[in-house]
């Protein structure tokens, strides 16, 4: 589900509905102090949930001493960001 290489927390399934709350724990456990980086690069599909999944790391983040940045973040998930208006709370790299 979420795979640390390297330097960062690499997302290995989709980001879609039936997997939102098992990817929202998966990631607050993987967080460690300092940056995180999630790499999105192999998600191979997601839908709006993604965003929310993506704010939810931010928000348990910003409560443990943790900053979050988003690599290879999907065009259509950056689309729903802007048409959300959050895309400026999605920090990436």
């Amino acid at each position: 589900m979420i795979e640390r290489q390297a330097q960062r927390l690499v997302v290995t399934v989709p980001m879609v509905m039936a997997n939102a709350r098992k990817l929202l724990e998966a990631g607050r456990a993987a967080l460690q102090p300092g940056e995180q980086i999630f790499d999105l690069g192999q998600i191979g599909g997601a839908d709006s949930s993604a965003i929310a999944v993506m704010l939810g790391w931010l928000r348990v983040a910003s409560q443990s001493r943790s900053t979050v940045k988003f690599a290879h973040i999907p065009p259509g998930v950056r689309s729903l960001a802007e048409l959300y208006g959050v895309s400026e709370l999605l920090p990436r790299v």
